[in-house]
């Protein structure tokens, strides 16, 4: 008889192992049948405290753990993100703006939308007529009011949150589970079973934990699927030039706006991200190594912070953190389930910050997990051949999705001239630009189910860019009439939603040490 799979251990904690943990003890899987977790985290791995952001799924899936709204955001110092702001992508000119908002157009063709827009309000952003939620960003509005039940809104949204709280949150919540065990010990090897699968993690402590089936959630160490496994890397970095970040943190005086959307913008060879939290700013250069040295990043990311937040001391210590230096790789594994393992996270893969894709393939990774859980190890080939199909897939339609960010651009730095050079443009990409000079993004071009950029998001990145609408569709009534209630919709909104501060300092005063009781 085959081994059964009732052990479940995970290498490392963080975001990516305690979601991971929580989401299998609340499976249906863990329900009907024995199952045990184990989470084998090293006690001294140090995190980047800066701002993190999501998609929309982050609600569904803290609601799935039995995670409190409210408690998390009080916890993780959170806000919501109902957007993605892009300064400076086009050209670089004054005014030079668009957005990528959470709520997709009106429900007809987008043909019959943009001639309608055309005809009817040329001059107004993409995304502002698409989108009542254009303009609830614009006014730094929350997406819902606090009489709402708990994950739910008058706008789609996700959140943004410090990162370290985020963790410390998700980890206290996973240990009150009397399904998961955690060790706080650094695995030092493995012990391998004669098939060749791993049979149990070894510890500097002396200790063996054995397991069916191991999840690696390690970060840019990969202990099991590299160390362990040796699973082969695959380097993006032909498509995706960005290398380098500088990670800051900058504190916001009391009162102040917190913006509704994650701010990119675009520099000389890279990008500056900006996240509002309630307490602080977590401001960061991205840059290409290959195009900017260190000493140049710090500058532009200095002179940001000056231009954005007067006041502040645009040095090397600004909120009593240093700016942490990070260099990755842009890529992922040649196979992301390999024998018994499993990698989850930037064991998996990691491209740059842009469009926030990190946690979003963690969430996604665990569903697919978790839809498909084996039962056996018999089982468990098919499910890993099928899991690394679909996620070369995702991996492909990022990478190509990022892209398009880049591609389009009309900046002349030699950075950006260089990702316009068709042999670091994606073929499958290529083609589809060819394919929507004549016809818009539909889902015809994203036919799997749970696409992380659908095919609105793509026409939000196309005309929010200046991507010239295809000719020969028909302003059809219906669709002015959708994009004048568009118009309504959004006054409407503005008229009645809190603004981010208003909102989230009442839940605050609320729950007076919420972070401080998470993480105990």
């Amino acid at each position: 008889m085959t081994q059964k799979v009732e052990r479940v251990v995970i290498v490392g904690g963080g975001t990516a192992g305690w979601l991971a943990a929580s989401l299998i003890a609340t499976s249906r899987r863990a329900k009907a049948a024995p199952l045990s977790v184990t989470v084998v985290e090293a006690p001294d791995v140090p995190i980047v405290g800066v701002g993190e952001g999501t998609w929309p799924t982050m609600r569904t899936t803290l609601q799935t753990i039995g995670l409190d709204e409210a408690e998390f955001l009080a916890a993780c110092d959170g806000a919501f993100k109902q957007a993605s702001r892009f300064e400076g992508w086009v050209d670089g000119s004054a005014g030079d703006s668009y957005l990528h908002p959470f709520t997709t157009p009106p429900p007809l063709p987008m043909g019959e939308l943009l001639a309608a827009w055309q005809a009817t309000a040329p001059d107004q952003p993409f995304a502002a007529a698409m989108s009542a939620q254009a303009a609830v960003c614009d006014l730094h509005l929350a997406p819902r009011q606090r009489a709402m039940p708990g994950y739910q809104g008058a706008t789609n949204y996700a959140y943004h949150f410090a990162t370290e709280k985020f963790g410390a949150l998700l980890g206290a919540h996973a240990k009150r589970n009397p399904l998961i065990t955690h060790i706080l010990d650094h695995v030092t090897g493995v012990r391998y079973a004669e098939n060749g699968d791993i049979a149990a993690l070894t510890t500097r402590s002396g200790r063996e934990v054995e397991g069916d089936l191991f999840i690696d959630c390690s970060g840019f160490k990969g202990l099991l699927i590299d160390g362990a496994l040796g699973v082969e890397w695959v380097d993006r970095g032909d498509h995706a030039f960005n290398d380098r970040a500088i990670a800051s943190q900058v504190p916001v005086p009391p009162g102040s706006p917190i913006a509704s959307q994650t701010i990119a913008t675009a520099h000389e060879a890279g990008w500056i991200w900006d996240i509002g939290l309630p307490s602080r700013r977590g401001i960061g250069c991205v840059y290409s190594s290959r195009f900017m040295d260190a000493e140049r990043a710090e500058a532009i990311l200095r002179n940001y912070i000056t231009r954005e937040l007067p006041g502040a001391v645009p040095d090397s210590n600004v909120f009593g953190v240093p700016f942490r230096h990070i260099g990755f790789k842009t890529g992922h594994r040649d196979r992301f389930w390999e024998r018994n393992c499993l990698s989850v996270g930037l064991a998996a893969g990691f491209v740059e910050p842009l469009e926030a894709s990190a946690i979003v393939l963690i969430e996604l990774s665990l569903r697919a997990l978790i839809d498909n859980f084996p039962a056996d190890r018999a089982a468990m080939d098919i499910h890993a051949g099928r899991f690394n199909k679909l996620f070369r897939y995702r991996w492909d339609r990022i990478i190509e999705f990022l892209k398009l960010h880049y591609v389009l651009s009309r900046r002349e730095e030699p950075y950006w001239r260089a990702h316009r050079d068709p042999d670091h443009i994606p073929p499958h990409l290529a083609d589809l630009l060819t394919l929507w000079r004549d016809q818009p993004p539909s889902s015809s071009d994203f036919p799997y189910i749970d696409e992380i950029f659908s095919a609105q998001s793509h026409q939000y990145i196309l005309y929010g860019m200046g991507f010239p609408p295809p000719a020969g569709w028909p302003a059809s009534d219906g669709a002015v009439a959708a994009l004048a209630e568009m118009r309504q919709r959004a006054r409407t909104l503005a008229a009645g939603l809190p603004t981010n501060r208003a909102y989230l300092d009442a839940l605050a005063g609320e729950r007076p040490g919420a972070a401080e009781a998470a993480a105990e």
